[in-house]
């Protein structure tokens, strides 16, 4: 199912999440061609938490991206829709509170955190621009919003391939290590009609982000934006 279908009928993302929770994080490893460490590690720096600082990691699956963030020292919320996918990283034992939250009605307060991060989510956000603006609310003034996302290759060339091996590939590849392949045909289809770079630091500015730029990642398959809330 497209983000066309999912915007025009109800569609159960979350109970999507719950169904492939327990092998998503090796599913990620996979579709991500060994890639998902190495993009994780420029999201933790694109924060720029200093230790005891506070950050709300949305979207936060199973934690495995909390736990990096909790590395530095900074103190991480991991907030999820999909209840299978938090108690999955509970029981994993990810050292971070989990907070079941809807991207598009963070239950925060204003300038509740130092930083916000979402990694590989926002695309499956009905509403993804609100999202954003619900980020920049809880966040401080003179705090960082961070998305790594998949994105648009930037050689035209390597685009065809990789868009011929996610409409191709992953869902057969799904068959064997996920228990779920309609799931990735639906997460294949939602990074093909992603916005590309420029478009999403377009969203950044309209969110009222000030310094929004962005760094492509492994050729633009995956790009990490970062804005900066204004002072008043």
């Amino acid at each position: 199912m497209s983000r066309a279908d999912l915007e025009k009928q109800p569609y159960d993302v979350a109970g999507m999440f719950d169904s492939i929770a327990k092998r998503y994080d090796l599913m990620n490893d996979v579709a991500a061609l060994g890639q998902v460490r190495m993009w994780r590690e420029a999201m933790v720096e694109a924060l720029d938490v200093r230790d005891g600082g506070t950050v709300l990691d949305l979207a936060a699956g199973t934690g495995t991206s909390s736990a990096a963030i909790a590395r530095t020292g900074a103190r991480v919320v991991a907030a999820d829709f999909s209840l299978g996918m938090m108690t999955e990283g509970r029981r994993r034992g990810a050292p971070v509170p989990f907070v079941g939250a809807d991207a598009q009605h963070l239950p925060f307060a204003d300038d509740s955190f130092d930083a916000a991060v979402i990694s590989f989510g926002l695309r499956n956000v009905q509403h993804p621009r609100q999202a954003l603006d619900e980020m920049a609310r809880v966040v401080k003034p003179g705090g960082r919003v961070v998305v790594c996302e998949f994105s648009t290759p930037s050689s035209p060339v390597f685009r065809t391939v990789y868009q011929r091996y996610l409409l191709r590939a992953l869902p057969a590849v799904a068959r064997r290590v996920a228990t779920s392949a309609e799931a990735y045909d639906y997460l294949a289809e939602s990074i093909l009609e992603w916005p590309d770079q420029e478009a999403l630091r377009g969203w950044f500015l309209e969110a009222g982000l000030d310094r929004a730029q962005f760094r492509n990642l492994t050729g633009g398959i995956v790009a990490l934006h970062r804005g900066v809330v204004p002072h008043i």
